[in-house]
């Protein structure tokens, strides 16, 4: 590894591979399911995971994201084939986002706010390791749904339950 970009490079392309066998196996009949009313329904997470990788550029490209400045909505998803199509997308986006940069950006600050009130600022190196993270945080949690459904989970680190 020669630098902290390749690094963050080469978990994208490993959390990817993850990511995709995950998502592969959520289903369409279920999209609609959620284990709590707090909970978000099964597509709201998946969708959630699959649109992460696409805050890469955003932290590479932009110095801050202010919520009051924009119209967030979750991308519509109405299938498991739109949702490994817009995961597929963000993942190039993320990959290019990190081909293009170097270094030299991640002590850069970068903040999240909503208008006035500054929730966070940090080095942009932190922050994609936050995005990585996230990652990872919100495919576990996609695995804990597919549990309930009585889904056979992927191995993650190796293999899993479900898996001889």
């Amino acid at each position: 590894m020669n630098s902290i970009i390749q690094y963050f490079q080469n978990q994208l392309q490993e959390e990817s591979a993850t990511t995709r066998k995950m998502l592969e196996r959520v289903p369409t009949e279920k999209l609609d399911w959620q284990p709590h009313p707090k909970s978000m329904s099964l597509v709201r997470l998946a969708t959630h995971v699959a649109e992460i990788p696409n805050w890469i550029p955003m932290v590479t490209e932009m110095d801050e994201l202010d919520f009051s400045k924009g119209n967030y909505a979750p991308q519509p998803i109405s299938s498991n084939k739109d949702l490994l199509d817009y995961f597929e997308k963000n993942r190039i986006d993320g990959k290019a986002a990190l081909e293009k940069v170097s270094d030299d950006i991640l002590e850069q600050p970068w903040s999240m706010r909503n208008g006035e009130e500054i929730f966070f600022t940090l080095p942009k190196g932190e922050v994609l390791r936050m995005t990585l993270s996230q990652i990872i945080h919100h495919r576990a949690q996609l695995g804990v749904y597919l549990r309930l459904l009585d889904i056979p989970i992927p191995g993650t680190y190796g293999p899993s339950a479900d898996e001889a």
